[in-house]
């Protein structure tokens, strides 16, 4: 059985500057989505592709937005990438705005069968499922767990993933090995399930696990405070630390610890209870991953 600490998911060599799709929605306003994957990886020396799931004018945890759906544009803009000889080294996909674009980040596996499959499967938290995800799309989100080399969940969207009901965040171990040994039996190759948190307690733990990979808990310190976008932060972080060349663990490790530094910064902005996560001052902690 494999441990954490040794499982490097990318080996950085000289100069090379790595290309990552990011499949994900665009806000317009709100710190979320491809507004924090794109400066996350690319301060981690990245070369960062979007592929616009969504076009919204805030993200939905404001009262009002418009949502512009892509899915008719994706076809010829991945068509433009064929024909361009785009070759990628990661394809990391988050939230999805209709069933059918799981197709197009299917099409992406197909023709870059070499690229690292980061899937942060964005459908709900706290036990409630997005306004804007039918469960025509919960199902077909499932259909990425087989295959993705890191599936980063949180319970909620373990349990739709899964079938398991959700029973909040305070679970024992017992019902993280079920949820997550599912998941790896629904394919996925190695899975880091966030935000278990025990009452009473000011700690968050995440645990990483996979086919031949031993169950590991890695934690980080938990603020009183809940913000959107943190979810999208933490997985652009911990895609940016193993394209930078760190083990798993560690990149586990560095998006806690990010995610958290990053939210006390936060709490001194205006309107930040809605307007989200403020990671651009710590920016340049993902820079110093590169060494």
């Amino acid at each position: 059985m494999n441990n954490a600490r040794d499982l490097y998911l990318y080996r950085r060599e000289g100069g090379y500057i790595p290309r990552v799709a990011a499949v994900h929605d665009l806000c317009g306003y709100g710190k979320c989505s491809l507004g924090v994957a794109i400066p996350v990886l690319s301060a981690a020396g990245c070369d960062v592709c979007p592929v616009p799931t969504s076009l919204f004018s805030a993200h939905t945890r404001f009262p009002v937005f418009h949502m512009h759906d892509t899915t008719d544009m994706l076809a010829p803009y991945l068509d433009a990438w064929v024909a361009e000889g785009v070759e990628l080294d990661a394809i990391y996909s988050g939230f999805l705005g209709a069933a059918e674009q799981v197709g197009a980040i299917q099409r992406l596996y197909r023709e870059h069968q070499g690229a690292l499959r980061i899937v942060d499967p964005v459908m709900g938290d706290g036990g409630k499922i997005y306004t804007t995800y039918t469960d025509e799309l919960c199902a077909a989100m499932g259909e990425l767990v087989d295959g993705a080399d890191v599936l980063t969940p949180n319970l909620t969207e373990a349990s739709i993933l899964t079938g398991i009901p959700y029973q909040g965040q305070d679970v024992d171990e017992d019902y993280v090995r079920r949820i997550v040994d599912a998941l790896v039996e629904q394919g996925a190759r190695t899975v880091v399930l966030k935000g278990i948190v025990h009452e009473g307690e000011a700690i968050i733990r995440n645990y990483v696990a996979g086919a031949d990979l031993a169950f590991e808990e890695v934690s980080s310190e938990l603020l009183p405070f809940m913000l959107h976008g943190t979810g999208d932060l933490y997985a652009s972080s911990l895609l940016a630390a193993i394209m930078a060349g760190k083990s798993l663990y560690d990149a586990v490790d560095f998006a806690g610890g990010f995610v958290r530094d990053a939210m006390r910064i936060t709490q001194a902005q205006p309107d930040f209870e809605v307007r989200g996560v403020s990671f651009e001052s710590e920016l340049g902690k993902i820079a110093a991953l590169l060494g």
